[in-house]
């Protein structure tokens, strides 16, 4: 898929398909304001999500190419069909609520039904209300589930 310009800030998403020192640089800032409990990821990490079939590392830059947020889709077959599921959506704390968000969840429902996927399904903090907004005006609905975790 092309990469897209969203004109609220003028955002370019993109699939990234190479692991580079800014985008290491990048990740050891945003993954601070997503989780306080997990560490950013390597290089080594990085090159593995981008270099898997499953993964798609999905990265919104501005245009002097900082990036400004970033998201992972992952895309997986099981016997009902082909699934997506969006993962550790972080957009930087200097560019929130100007549409980075919004684009990067938009590039990767649009990933998701070019494969195949029927649905798109994510997992979002009662707390983070901003988000859970953005959600529901992209077309999310909440689930009538139980999340289960099992770590073991």
């Amino acid at each position: 898929m092309a990469a897209r310009t969203v004109l609220a800030v003028s955002v370019t998403v993109s699939i990234e398909t190479a692991v580079d020192d800014d985008l290491v640089a990048a990740f050891a800032r945003l993954i601070p304001q997503l989780s306080k409990s997990s560490p950013p990821p390597s290089r080594e990490v990085l090159e593995e999500i981008v270099a898997s079939d499953a993964t798609h590392l999905l990265v919104a830059r501005d245009e002097a190419g900082r990036v400004l947020g970033s998201l992972t889709l992952v895309l997986f077959r099981i016997p009902t069909g082909l699934r997506a599921w969006i993962e550790d959506v972080v957009v930087d704390g200097e560019a929130r609520g100007q549409g980075v968000g919004e684009a990067l969840n938009r590039y990767a429902i649009d990933v998701a039904a070019e494969r195949g996927a029927r649905s798109v399904d994510l997992t979002s903090r009662p707390s983070r209300e901003a988000a859970n907004r953005l959600y529901r005006r992209l077309g999310f609905e909440p689930r009538e589930t139980n999340v289960y975790r099992y770590q073991g």
